[in-house]
């Protein structure tokens, strides 16, 4: 770590998670001086906001950060907190990145041909600078929540660590994206009674026809696919598929959990006067999300058929449980609901940069984490390139693009500077 801040670097990196450490891989790599600011500490995020039973979605091997692949002795299995982080702090160390920790930017501008930061251990400037705080800056919970009576507890999915730190009572989980349907099977075997909240999440088989789903969708090609490709553009914006790599990995099935008595309601609409409100549309969500694991595993079947593979035969998936009514309000009180999480997501924040790079819905103009302003960089992602930009996958060699372009860029204003200073 530098003991001192510099009046002015080649390269400013703006966030010390996954992506600001990769990118910070290859600034070295490449000899170009840089630093990087991180607001809390290195890897926050996967220190301090993963709950207990939390573990991998995707198989050990997809973990590819830049030159630190999975090595363990279970590549198809999934790291549980306890080695995700060993396997993080490893990479830290590797990289031994020049950080500065508890060091927030609050201001980024352009200032002639270089860049302004300012920052809460004083203002220095850039040549380049590199934006790698992702979407997930900031826990999202709905203004409504405002209107739950103040004997409930309420945790963001940020804050969730297990059902010790919950009172006595039921819980209703608000989101059905890979936080919220894991965190309520997490409940729901520790025996709580759980009401979950669905939303339009998709799901996807863990396994199907002898495999990991992820391996026959890596050898169909599925994590090569660009954000370019016809009809992928919107991917950016999609919520995650929902499964687990809990307990050597399986589905999570609401359908399923609805028979062993978890309450199940469609998409809050509001609270009013002690109650939770829902739009009717359960049945919706469930069908919804089991066409997609249905569409998965159809396009697996067809990848075996056209390649003649040997595997057991197809089976598509058939609804063990269907709503009998639409719910569309709960009696929190009458029901001994005592908790609330919010399974609601992220907020990105963007407040600091006051350069011209977003769209019209605030999200960062790119072309593989190159913007529109020259020197500007944005990592980490989702759909930044690929579907494994935003995770270990493939946040790696979306930072070694980057880099390059920005090495180059490097290169040649080094070259004029120095052709200037000969004449």
């Amino acid at each position: 770590m530098p003991q001192n801040l510099k009046q002015h670097y080649s390269t400013a990196v703006i966030g010390g998670g996954q992506a600001g450490l990769s990118a910070s891989h290859y600034l070295k790599r490449h000899g170009v001086d840089h630093v990087v600011f991180e607001k809390k500490t290195v890897a926050h995020k996967w220190k301090n906001e993963r709950w207990d039973a939390f573990c991998l979605v995707t198989p050990n091997w997809q973990c590819q950060l830049p030159d630190h692949p999975y090595d363990g002795a279970d590549p198809h299995g999934f790291m549980v907190k306890d080695e995700i982080l060993a396997y993080v702090d490893r990479f830290v160390k590797k990289v031994d990145a020049p950080i500065f920790e508890q060091t927030g930017v609050t201001s980024l501008e352009k200032h002639g041909g270089l860049f302004r930061l300012e920052t809460s251990a004083g203002a220095v400037t850039a040549d380049a600078v590199v934006i790698a705080t992702s979407l997930y800056a900031d826990p999202a919970i709905p203004r409504a929540a405002e209107r739950l009576p103040e004997d409930i507890t309420q945790i963001h999915t940020a804050a969730y660590r297990n059902t010790d730190q919950l009172p006595d009572g039921g819980v209703i989980v608000v989101g059905s994206g890979q936080s919220g349907c894991q965190i309520a099977e997490d409940l729901h075997l520790a025996g709580r009674k759980v009401h979950l909240v669905t939303g339009n999440a998709p799901r996807c088989a863990r396994f199907y026809r002898g495999r990991d789903v992820v391996d026959w969708l890596s050898d169909i090609g599925q994590y090569d696919i660009t954000v370019e490709h016809d009809g992928m553009t919107k991917k950016k914006h999609d919520t995650n598929h929902y499964l687990t790599g809990r307990d050597g990995g399986r589905d999570i099935d609401l359908r399923k959990f609805a028979l062993e008595g978890m309450a199940l309601y469609g998409r809050m609409s509001g609270i009013a006067a002690g109650r939770m409100l829902f739009e009717p549309n359960l049945k919706a969500n469930l069908d919804g999300a089991d066409r997609v694991y249905n569409g998965i595993n159809a396009l697996i079947d067809r990848h075996i058929a056209e390649k003649g593979i040997d595997a057991p035969a197809a089976s598509p998936y058939v609804p063990i449980w269907e709503p009998e009514a639409e719910i569309t309000e709960l009696d929190l009180k009458a029901e001994g609901i005592t908790s609330v999480i919010w399974a609601t997501g992220f907020s990105p924040d963007w407040s600091f940069v006051g350069l011209p790079i977003f769209d019209g819905n605030a999200y960062p103009v790119h072309r593989r984490g190159v913007t529109a302003v020259d020197g500007v960089y944005v990592l980490g992602l989702p759909w930044l390139w690929t579907w494994g930009s935003g995770r270990f996958l493939s946040v790696g060699r979306d930072a070694e693009h980057v880099v390059g372009h920005l090495a180059a860029r490097h290169s040649a204003q080094t070259s004029s500077l120095k052709q200037s200073v000969s004449a």
